[in-house]
């Protein structure tokens, strides 16, 4: 490890900044097993040519649901291997068993990854649940020295308040969260919880705000930073830093310019199938993406169709090289 468990919170304040993104996962078109090579590139792309501070890998985007945990600590092998010290690793050791959370958590402290992130657990039949919550993420806190970064969605039903969230924030290793809830709770979090913890957010389009309004300092969660950015054409990183040495109207007129790169990316996603689709942009930006596994669905021609010809309109800058590869799947 990088740090003493006493020195997590100062270690994620000092490093867990700027663009960092969530890894889709590349399975081979032929069998679905893990694209090692495939992924390499990604990661190679991502920190030598994109220049991310760091990844988050295997998450839902990942769909870390569909694989083993041994391919799940290979993607983590891999995240850490290639990002060396050009960036940071924070890996979704999130599971429904507690056991394997620890697992996978214990693996990347053993790797040296920087961080993990957990997502709150499924509570069925609930209705008082902070107790339950805070006594999970203490435990992971007393068994970890890792930093660990809260992951809450209300995907199970229910919403982790800013109070909550602000007393976790409490234990020594807790660093960050990924909160995904409106913008009333995570502006509310931030004031509560001050240098104690990290607080991001999935949302690009708000990514200016955060930073301007709330003082944030990194974008932590989602894929806009690869699917929106080529080695050509880095708007996202330019209107950050423009953001962050307080040229706002600058930033706010870069920000807008990619209005019609978030439209087609957004405007061209099938409601039941967000992998998929952000797999196949992904190919057609030079990456490797690849078919996903079920139970999710892959794109038909005619949507693939659609994204190709919503990306080619949009205005990034995808480069005067030769056309990328993309797979049949």
């Amino acid at each position: 490890m990088k740090y003493r468990k006493s020195e997590a919170k100062d270690y994620a304040r000092e490093h867990l900044r700027g663009l960092w993104a969530a890894t889709l996962t590349p399975f081979k078109p032929d069998d679905l097993s893990l694209d090692e090579a495939g992924f390499r590139r990604n990661f190679r792309h991502w920190v030598d040519a994109l220049n991310l501070g760091g990844l988050f890998v295997t998450g839902k985007q990942g769909e870390f649901f569909s694989m083993s945990v041994e391919e799940r600590k290979k993607t983590f092998d891999i995240a850490v291997e290639e990002c060396g010290d050009k960036a940071g690793t924070i890996l979704s050791t999130s599971d429904e068993n507690l056991d394997t959370v620890i697992d996978l958590s214990r693996h990347a402290q053993d790797i040296g990854a920087d961080y993990v992130i957990v997502h709150s657990p499924p509570l069925y039949f609930h209705t008082k649940i902070d107790e339950i919550l805070y006594e999970y993420y203490r435990h992971l806190s007393e068994t970890l020295d890792i930093g660990i970064a809260i992951w809450h969605q209300p995907d199970y039903g229910y919403v982790m308040e800013p109070d909550l969230c602000a007393r976790i924030a409490e234990l020594p290793n807790i660093v960050a969260i990924k909160y995904s809830v409106d913008r009333d709770r995570y502006a509310a979090l931030t004031r509560l919880a001050g240098d104690k913890l990290i607080v991001s957010t999935s949302s690009e389009d708000h990514w200016l705000e955060n930073i301007v309004e709330l003082g944030w300092q990194v974008y932590l969660c989602s894929t806009p930073p690869f699917l929106m950015q080529t080695p050509n054409d880095q708007r996202i990183r330019e209107y950050t830093e423009l953001a962050f040495a307080g040229e706002v109207e600058k930033a706010r007129a870069v920000r807008d310019s990619l209005d019609p790169v978030r439209k087609a990316l957004k405007g061209t996603r099938p409601a039941d199938k967000p992998q998929a689709q952000q797999k196949y942009w992904q190919e057609l930006v030079g990456q490797v993406g690849g078919p996903v596994r079920r139970p999710l669905l892959n794109l038909t021609d005619a949507e693939k169709a659609a994204v190709k010809d919503a990306l080619e309109r949009s205005g990034l800058d995808l480069g005067t090289g030769a056309a990328p590869a993309v797979s049949a799947a």
